[in-house]
């Protein structure tokens, strides 16, 4: 029914992804960044026509390669709509949607997961059984919330909610490589992400905003 390709792009390990609807050949970008003539030349390859950019968050590195994709094609814009206000407004004639909506892609459907802490309107977006995630789950780590919009509370709510909510065998796509793979399940997350097993609120803003260093590359805990 689809095929996703994934791209690394920019200096920051940014992971660009492409979901091709099989049936009609659209193709949906999230979080298109950095090289736009390598957005072009992958859904070329894929023998597809970008139709939609799905954006998870509106931080530059995950959008300072929209405005490109919106000139050179005929591609719509879907944001959260409490990002969208977060961002200032895109002015982009975007398609505003809340948690909970579904977005159609040629003839597949994807569903939209508003997932606070990275920003106030980050979210996931929910293929079978892929989760992209954006800023929110990274393997083995989370986004930060010491960045504008960042909400350490929010995001231990929305950590616990994935791990309670999704199935264990939902491949997570992040929107980084900090990892020393590229994906990972949310199985494995529940095991080895220390984000998903501290159990108190006091304990995990700690963490996240004081004794975490992104620096240090994330390794499961045994």
């Amino acid at each position: 029914m689809y095929e996703i390709k994934s791209l690394k792009l920019g200096h920051m390990d940014n992971f660009i992804y492409l979901i091709k609807d099989k049936k009609t050949s659209d193709i949906a970008v999230v979080d298109p960044a950095w090289d736009v003539d390598a957005i072009f030349r992958a859904a070329e390859e894929m023998e597809g026509e970008i139709k939609e950019v799905f954006l998870t968050h509106s931080h530059y590195d995950h959008v300072n390669g929209v405005d490109q994709v919106l000139h050179r094609s005929d591609a719509k814009l879907h944001i959260h709509k409490i990002e969208d206000r977060f961002w200032g407004g895109a002015g982009r004639n975007a398609k505003l949607h809340s948690g909970g909506d579904f977005i159609k892609l040629g003839s597949i459907e994807l569903k939209i997961h508003h997932t606070p802490g990275h920003t106030p309107g980050s979210v996931c977006y929910e293929l079978d059984n892929h989760l992209f995630t954006g800023d929110t789950v990274f393997v083995y780590g989370c986004g930060r919330c010491n960045l504008r919009g960042g909400d350490p509370e929010a995001m231990y709510h929305t950590l616990n909610k994935i791990g309670t909510n999704f199935d264990p065998s939902m491949t997570v796509l992040p929107g980084h490589d900090y990892a020393s793979c590229a994906t990972s399940t949310i199985a494995e997350q529940l095991q080895g992400n220390p984000f998903f097993n501290i159990k108190t609120l006091h304990e995990f803003v700690d963490y996240r905003m004081h004794k975490h260093n992104r620096s240090i590359p994330y390794s499961p805990v045994n």
